[in-house]
């Protein structure tokens, strides 16, 4: 019988491309979303959804700067406080609307999370994730030196700033998620990754300027509501090995040591499908049962064993 899934929801499902951008864009494309997640309920899941941020971050960075000088920045971790309350507003409005029309009782509950990560991380000497808008060198070494910036050259397009993406360690709101589930509601939670956290010498949470792997926090969200499957909606209806190649070819069943060999072999880029399998292993690998892969449009025939790449111990 179904149990609990953790659905984490692509950035492909809330932006489709560059001409469809706009707040009501977005939500258009959040409804259709809906609709495959109440098929899902329908089903007998109880669902949690978390979703992706990067382009909303990226919309608020963008109007700081623009804004610099007539209203004060907004730092990264209030960023990702602010999109897990607009794009959970869209979710769950959507949900409801879904809900109704199906004739469902079931309600979503939008909540902002937090997640622990280590201050000592590597990640934090070494900081990769590109955000916010492009800049002239000298304006990113400027920034650089007052603002204590870590700026790269971003591929011939200019100079951005670069933060840490340290691995999520702990769930802060896990409690209320378990609380919300047991109560009836559809959870929206972990949004982006959820807001990083670091604890203080007193225990005190502190916001960070960093960005969590949405799917890596997805996969330990999964782990500590011991989930009985764990789904990962992306922008392909399967895993590939070689993919974009002529000798392209589509996974439909993956053990974890199977997926772990392909990863090892070079099989999955990084800032594509590497974190996304990552992300799998990590929860197979910690006692999960069972993890899918497939794109939105596909959820329910994957769930019906027809499509989508499905893991296994």
């Amino acid at each position: 019988m179904p149990g609990i899934a953790v659905v984490a929801v692509g950035g492909n499902s809330l932006i489709k491309d560059s001409a469809h951008q706009s707040i009501p864009h977005q939500y258009m494309a959040v409804v259709e979303t809906a609709r495959h997640i109440a098929d899902m309920v329908q089903a007998g899941w109880e669902v949690v959804v978390t979703h992706g941020n990067g382009p909303q971050v990226g919309f608020i960075l963008l109007r700081s700067e623009l804004a610099r000088g007539k209203v004060h920045p907004v730092p990264l971790d209030v960023c990702g406080a602010d999109t897990q309350g607009a794009i959970g507003y869209h979710l769950q409005q959507a949900l409801r609307n879904v809900f109704l029309e199906r004739g469902m009782t079931k309600s979503a509950i939008t909540l902002v999370t937090q997640t622990v990560v280590d201050p000592q991380d590597p990640a934090f000497q070494n900081p990769s994730k590109p955000i916010g808008p492009f800049m002239s060198e000298e304006e990113a070494h400027r920034r650089e030196r007052e603002e204590g910036w870590a700026v790269v050259e971003d591929a011939g397009r200019g100079w951005r700033r670069v933060v840490a993406s340290p691995r999520p360690r702990e769930i802060v709101e896990l409690d209320a998620i378990n609380t919300m589930i047991g109560s009836g509601f559809l959870v929206i939670a972990v949004g982006g990754g959820g807001i990083p956290v670091v604890p203080n010498s007193d225990g005190a949470l502190e916001g960070v300027a960093a960005v969590i792997d949405k799917d890596l926090a997805s996969s330990l969200l999964a782990q500590q509501l011991k989930a009985d499957l764990f789904v990962i909606s992306t922008a392909v209806e399967k895993v590939c090995l070689r993919f974009g190649t002529p000798e392209q070819e589509e996974l439909s069943q993956l053990t974890a040591a199977q997926a772990r060999r392909y990863l090892e072999e070079g099989h999955f880029k990084a800032g594509s499908m590497k974190p996304k399998v990552e992300a799998v292993l990590a929860y197979l690998e910690a006692n999960g049962n069972k993890a899918l892969i497939t794109n939105p449009e596909n959820l329910k025939r994957a769930l019906e064993g027809e499509t989508g790449t499905h893991f296994s111990v």
